[in-house]
């Protein structure tokens, strides 16, 4: 501010001396044209050397008058800019949010329970000065007072929201669980923040002999939990409702949140998706309100799928089902 105070100033004190400076030359000139105007014609002619040098005086001024105007303007500009720029800084300033920390007396240990940003301050205004992925034990030094812990990353002072921090390890965020087709989607779109339980060929056997006793390891608090079991056994529907069914509360009191998606279509193969929209119609009126139906059934019916052998699809196939998912996912959280 005391610069732009100063700037102004001069500008002030320019446009004064320059404005005394353009009255002075206006009344020159006028001077000088009279008394040419007034004299005799032997007297120009002795007098033409004054003539030139009149000339000479007045665009001398003009182009003092002209320098000084553009000098000034330019002083001006540079005051407007130092001005903008100050006020951007100052309201810069002010949006940034403020907070207190209360520092732990011992470093405490924490889990991100999904990947979140480390920011230079507690609010989303601060620069992000790094990412942590879910499950990351982080070192914690001391809470703010609007809801946001104090950490150690990389050497620097970070903060993470409050709501992204456990006291013990998280359940994955995603886990699937599943035959063929969930063995195929982790290769089509990855295991980062998600776990897969699943086997080729398998059905209801794998998932009430294996599958369920493995679903501990990975869920937990805050899981998502997507099985997609069916389409080598349709005949055993109402298996799977009463084992599903029977799970719901332990699941339910983990933390985990259940969603059964449907058998979805087939090309040339051993079954027909009349077999299939009986089976989904079965689970969909069986299992317990609890479980999230998905009806990924209809999505590839209505959006297309492409397979090779009629059971198994294509990349993006299943990269689609996956947006799919997390679509409806997304909805109902």
């Amino acid at each position: 501010m005391r610069q732009s105070n100063r700037i102004m100033k001069m500008y002030k004190e320019k446009k004064k001396n320059l404005i005394i400076l353009i009255v002075f030359s206006a009344v020159f000139c006028t001077a000088l044209g009279f008394g040419m105007a007034m004299s005799n014609k032997p007297e120009i002619e002795t007098l033409s050397a004054t003539d030139f040098s009149s000339e000479t005086v007045v665009r001398t001024i003009t182009d003092y008058t002209s320098n000084a105007v553009a000098e000034t303007a330019d002083e001006y500009e540079e005051y407007l800019d130092t001005t903008l720029v100050a006020k951007e800084e100052n309201a810069a300033e002010l949006t940034l949010t403020a907070f207190t920390v209360t520092e732990y007396e011992n470093v405490a240990k924490m889990f991100a329970s999904d990947t979140v940003n480390v920011r230079a301050g507690a609010g989303t205004d601060y620069d992000r000065i790094g990412k942590v992925a879910w499950g990351t034990e982080m070192d914690v030094t001391g809470v703010t007072d609007n809801g946001w812990f104090e950490v150690l990353y990389k050497d620097l002072i970070g903060y993470i929201r409050g709501d992204y921090m456990v006291d013990e390890m998280p359940g994955i965020p995603y886990l699937f669980v599943g035959d063929s087709r969930t063995v195929q989607m982790e290769l089509a779109v990855g295991s980062t923040d998600k776990a897969y339980i699943a086997k080729i060929g398998e059905g209801y056997s794998y998932f009430k002999n294996t599958a369920i006793g493995q679903i501990p390891k990975y869920a937990g608090q805050g899981t998502v939990m997507i099985i997609n079991f069916g389409v080598n056994d349709l005949s055993n529907a109402s298996k799977y409702i009463k084992l599903v069914n029977s799970n719901i509360d332990a699941w339910e009191n983990a933390g985990i949140t259940v969603y059964y998606s449907s058998v979805t279509p087939v090309g040339s193969c051993s079954v027909s998706n009349a077999q299939i929209e009986s089976f989904n119609a079965a689970l969909q009126n069986g299992l317990d309100e609890r479980v999230h139906w998905i009806d990924s059934y209809s999505y590839l019916m209505q959006t297309g799928y492409s397979t090779n052998d009629g059971l198994h699809y294509n990349k993006e196939t299943y990269k689609n089902l996956y947006s799919y998912y997390m679509s409806v996912i997304g909805q109902q959280i």
